[in-house]
Order: structure tokens, then C-alpha cells, then sequence
């Protein structure tokens, strides 16, 4: 089957592109140890330096010598993906513009959600959690600051917090909190240096960004909000080619992508099952 979806009846030089998904988790979280990736099932390894003892010092008294401790987690590529299309000759020729380049974005569109679902899915990695809640336009506020509070109390550091949420829990907010958070997300810079979709100001905390990929059955929604230390994530395009197919007049091309995430830090996330009200 050719691409004939791409011709128009009236010959047109703009390529129609489809309605995208914000995607914001993949731009909160950190690539710390991002390393060199070459294959399904590299191993990054992350050493962590273990706490230090205070001590109450006298005059004239000594010291004692702590020798640090230390931990090793590993960070497992084992996620992987692919695309493979072709391109028939007549639909090359027929079609203006080229649909290479559209279908080369719709490929790393679809690899981008893909990865922005599968973080979305680290919710059950967290080390605090507020009661399952229904959430209504009386209560999303207790909600949202129940979810500050854990985090308060777990010494959580404030710079960098995020929580993204779905479009009713963000209408929600907007009815109850008139003026503090924006109607719409708009892309923002933060202190990392990267563009993170979908920011809709700041509320108890954290920096809040719509999502339609904040996991959920249809029913129940679990949010999750946690700073960038909390989740580490590395990728790599391992390979993209372009070949020649041998039963047709078609250009083919195709690609690998390779990632891997973990919750390093679980005691700076926290969860919440929450149903729309």
C-alpha cells in the first residue's frame, strides 16, 4: 500500500501534520548518567557516596575518622524501539511537498510519546504517596498541598519540582486558584537549559505542566510530583537506515532507538490515585 492518503485531489505543497501530544517527562527528569549507549542491555553504572557523620567537638578533644560508605545502582537500557516505512517511486513523485520529512517527525513523534508514556508509568517507584482521593474543584487544592506537604516532610529539597497533570485536573485548578496558574501550556526554559512542554505556572511548590499522558485506566489518574533528581533517563538513536526494497520501486527507511530509566532517589517522589469528581 502506497502513501495515498498523502495525495490530495488538488495538488497542495502543505503536508497536514496531526494534533501532538505535550510531551513533558522526558524534559523533567535528569540524563545525569546518560554515558555511552550502543546496545539493548548496556549497563550505565551509578555510584552513590553514603551519608556523613557530625560530630560534637570539645576543646582539646579528638576526632573520629568516618570512612564512607558507598552504593552502586545500575541503570539497565532495556527498552527498545523501532520504526521501518517505505516510500513507493509514484508516490515520491506525485506528492509535494516530499514526505520524507513528515514521516521522518511522525517516527520520532511516536518514539517520543512512547518514552513519555513509559515514565509516566514510574509512579509505582515512588517512596511517598497521599491517600487515593476523588477530586473535585472543592478539594484539588487540599490535594495538591498534601502532596507539598510529603515531600516537606520527607527533606525534600524545593528547587525543581514537578508534577505533571491532566487536562480536568488542570481545569480544576484554574476554576479554584483563578489567575495563578495560566488556562494554557505554553513551552518554558528552566535552569537545566531544557525546554519543557506544556508549563502552566507554579502552585504549592511545584511547577505544574499539562500532560495527556499521565497514567491512567480511564478511571483513575496517578499523579505523580518529584524533583529532576528523582528519575534519571538515557537514550540513544543507535542506528538509522535508509535501503532500497528489493520487491518494489520503494525507498525504505528505518531506525533502532534505545533507553533506559530509574527512580534513583524514590523519597523525592510522591504519588496520588486520583479520580475526577
Amino acid at each position: 500500500m502506497g502513501l495515498e492518503n498523502f495525495i490530495p485531489a488538488v495538488w497542495s505543497a502543505k503536508l497536514f501534520v496531526r494534533l501532538r501530544k505535550a510531551l513533558v517527562h522526558a524534559s523533567i527528569v535528569n540524563r545525569d548518567y546518560e554515558g555511552e549507549i550502543s546496545a539493548f542491555g548496556d549497563t550505565v553504572y551509578i555510584n552513590e557516596i553514603g551519608a556523613v557523620d557530625v560530630g560534637t567537638y570539645t576543646k582539646k578533644g579528638g576526632t573520629t575518622r568516618q570512612t564512607l560508605g558507598s552504593a552502586q545502582k545500575t541503570l539497565l537500557i532495556d527498552q527498545a524501539r523501532y520504526f521501518d516505512f517505505s516510500i513507493d517511486d509514484i508516490d515520491k513523485a506525485q506528492t509535494k511537498p516530499k514526505v520524507l520529512d513528515g514521516a521522518m517527525s511522525e517516527a520520532a513523534y511516536a518514539i517520543a510519546d512512547t518514552v513519555d508514556q513509559h515514565l509516566a508509568g514510574l509512579y509505582t517507584q515512588a517512596g511517598n504517596s497521599v491517600s487515593a482521593a476523588t477530586i473535585t474543584v472543592g478539594n484539588v487544592l487540599v490535594n495538591l498541598s498534601n502532596m507539598q506537604l510529603e515531600l516537606d516532610e520527607a527533606n525534600v529539597p524545593t528547587g525543581e519540582r514537578f508534577m505533571p497533570i491532566p487536562p480536568w485536573y488542570h481545569q480544576y485548578l484554574v476554576q479554584a486558584a483563578t489567575g495563578i496558574i495560566g488556562h494554557t501550556g505554553v513551552p518554558k526554559v528552566f535552569d537545566s537549559g531544557l525546554i519543557t512542554n506544556g508549563y502552566l505556572g507554579s502552585l504549592f511548590g511545584f511547577n505544574l505542566l499539562l500532560s495527556n499522558n499521565v497514567n491512567n485506566n480511564g478511571t483513575v489518574w496517578n499523579l505523580m510530583g518529584f524533583t529532576r533528581s528523582a528519575i534519571t533517563h538515557a537514550q540513544q538513536i543507535a542506528k538509522i537506515e535508509s535501503y532500497r526494497v528489493e520487491s518494489g520501486f520503494e525507498d525504505g527507511v528505518k531506525g533502532l532507538f534505545l533507553y533506559g530509566s530509574k527512580v534513583v532517589r524514590p523519597n523525592a517522589m510522591v504519588k496520588c490515585a486520583a479520580t475526577k469528581g
